[in-house]
């Protein structure tokens, strides 16, 4: 049989994926579901082949490869073919959409969801090489915490869903690969946090974030026992999570209106804040020494009328002394209970100079960025990124510091803005989370 290669490609959005139902006169496995599907033509690698792919089929072309996956071969004798599928994952920036007649209909659910449908053969096994594991969740040095709490969230619903379908009940598979996602990232308890709710069956609480049920809980309101209570509380703990990081988001941008904002690395909490273009001016710390602030600024260039000013590190305290800068707004990885925060080094040096400025710090974060614990161990980079010459020298590159809590005006989040004395009631609650 002839071996054609097919790209098989996965668009998400807030953690769920566009499920496409083919047509019913398609060529090849018509009215079955699936990611976006087509050959890879002559000259093209699958990456390519999956954008052309949405492109035509979806009218997505704003997408940001995330990976791709070893290649599966499915044999299909009635088709006189063996199919070699390459599966790429790539994140679509909005769920806009222009089917073209190859498809009858598409939606974004949870990848679960192609469990419980008739599917193109082993899609779901396709989706799995490229979907987010503990593994890449640890090697990730380019998301915040945020992000990778979701990720972990995605990790955990889609081995509860395959169990689900595969009519396991026994959860211990499930709360030992719950450990592993706790100490993926160590130093962001938001993950830990976020993991957590899922088996600790608790609700939203005082959050402002909209949804009122219990996450673990099956319909009777009894601790969930099941895998498929588990991935629906997973769910459930990932739209909780964009509500409450949209909400904290939205406060900060609340907070800063007309304001002439300094910010450095990246965190998207803080990145949607002044996305919403709410700001008279940003100005933004270009992070060395992977500066990532050159990204954010440029993102923030194409999306803000505001005026957008990059600089180096070392300038900070000089542009908070000599430039009409209203606050400083950072991002956190962690929150201790103290109201101490840990975020990307250079965070404690600009909230020393903006407060010899009396100029205000703000650090937006969703409260479940508040750590239970007294530290939080504190990640540092390779040397190589900081000096790869060829001198015997020692090499620093700490990724992270601890800024004290009397240089913080507040912690904005979801609840609103917190002080020291409400980050520490919040992490009581949080600990009442942590399995016992």
């Amino acid at each position: 049989m002839e071996e054609v290669p097919v790209a098989t490609a996965f668009l998400r959005h807030d953690a769920e994926v566009l499920l496409c139902h083919r047509a019913a006169d398609a060529p090849t496995y018509p009215g079955r579901w699936g990611g976006v599907s087509g050959a890879v033509e002559d000259g093209e690698d699958p990456v390519e082949a999956g954008r052309r792919e949405a492109a035509e089929e979806t009218g997505q072309t704003d997408l940001a490869l995330v990976r791709t996956g070893d290649p599966l071969t499915v044999d299909a004798p009635s088709y006189d073919r063996t199919f070699l599928i390459h599966p790429v994952l790539f994140d679509a920036a909005d769920r806009d959409l222009e089917l073209s007649a190859e498809l009858q209909a598409a939606v974004w659910l949870p990848p679960t969801a192609l469990l419980e449908r008739e599917t193109v053969p082993r899609c779901f096994e396709t989706y799995r090489r490229v979907a987010p594991t503990v593994q890449s969740i640890v090697a990730d040095d380019e998301h915040g915490a945020a992000t990778l709490s979701i990720r972990a969230l995605e990790v955990l619903r889609d081995r509860a869903g395959l169990l689900a379908a595969e009519g396991e009940s026994d959860l211990e598979e499930l709360r030992a690969l719950a450990d592993r996602l706790r100490r993926a990232r160590p130093s962001m308890p938001v993950v830990r946090n976020r993991v957590n709710r899922v088996f600790a069956g608790s609700g939203d609480g005082d959050t402002g974030a909209g949804a009122s049920a219990p996450f673990g809980h099956d319909a009777s309101g009894a601790p969930a026992s099941t895998p498929a209570a588990i991935e629906q509380a997973a769910i459930d703990g990932i739209n909780r999570a964009l509500a409450a990081d949209a909400e904290a988001a939205m406060r900060a941008a609340g907070l800063v209106s007309g304001w002439h904002v300094l910010t450095l690395s990246r965190s998207g909490t803080v990145f949607e804040a002044l996305a919403a273009d709410t700001a008279t001016a940003v100005s933004v710390a270009e992070s060395r020494p992977a500066c990532e602030g050159v990204g954010v600024a440029e993102a923030l260039d194409e999306r803000i009328d505001a005026p957008v000013t990059i600089h180096t590190d070392a300038a900070v305290a000089h542009r908070l002394a000599v430039e009409p800068i209203d606050a400083l707004l950072v991002g956190a990885d962690a929150v201790l209970p103290d109201g101490r925060v840990v975020n990307k080094t250079g965070t404690r040096a600009a909230a020393i100079a903006a407060d010899r400025e009396d100029v205000p710090v703000y650090v937006a974060a969703a409260t479940d960025k508040i750590t239970t614990r007294e530290t939080v161990p504190l990640e540092s980079g390779t040397p190589e990124a900081v000096y790869d010459g060829p001198a015997g020298l020692d090499v620093a590159n700490p990724t992270f510091d601890v800024t004290p809590a009397d240089l913080l005006t507040g912690v904005v989040t979801e609840r609103g803005v917190l002080a020291a004395e409400d980050v520490a009631a919040v992490a009581r609650e949080l600990a009442a989370l942590a399995p016992k």
